[in-house]
């Protein structure tokens, strides 16, 4: 396992892909499944930036595994911020029109369903989110 602990800034968000890039390279991650890591990246390590210290920054660490046979990739996502499960919002109708919906919630939409997992949970003053993605 790897991990990288940086402040939940979101200038912040493009070291962490950096990291996770950088070990998914050495797995020669498919472009597919690296750009869809890469938005997940964003949504999720976006949202703690933006909220989970608000107004202050803390700390968030980003904890990179891998998984054999079949090949997949866990990548787990924990502060010590307020708690939220984003995984409790309500699904956007992606069928209404643009200007029906209200704002947020498809960024988490897309990383439900771009990753084989994800899992929130709130331990020891700690919100910790985790995804999944196969790679083979």
């Amino acid at each position: 396992m790897k991990e990288l602990t940086v402040d939940a800034a979101v200038e912040n968000i493009e070291v962490v892909t950096k990291f996770i890039n950088k070990e998914l390279e050495k797995l020669h991650c498919p472009v597919k499944a690296q750009t869809q890591i890469a938005i997940a990246i964003d949504e999720l390590f976006g949202n703690i930036a933006r909220y989970a210290y608000s107004p202050e920054i803390g700390k968030a660490t980003v904890r990179f595994s891998i998984e054999e046979d079949p090949l997949a990739v866990t990548i787990t996502f924990i502060d010590n911020g307020v708690p939220f499960d984003p995984l409790q919002r309500a699904e956007p109708d992606t069928h209404a029109a643009l200007q029906d919906r209200p704002i947020g919630g498809l960024g988490i939409f897309l990383v439900k369903k771009t990753m084989n997992m994800v899992e929130y949970s709130y331990e020891n003053g700690q919100n910790i989110l985790t995804i999944k993605k196969q790679l083979g």
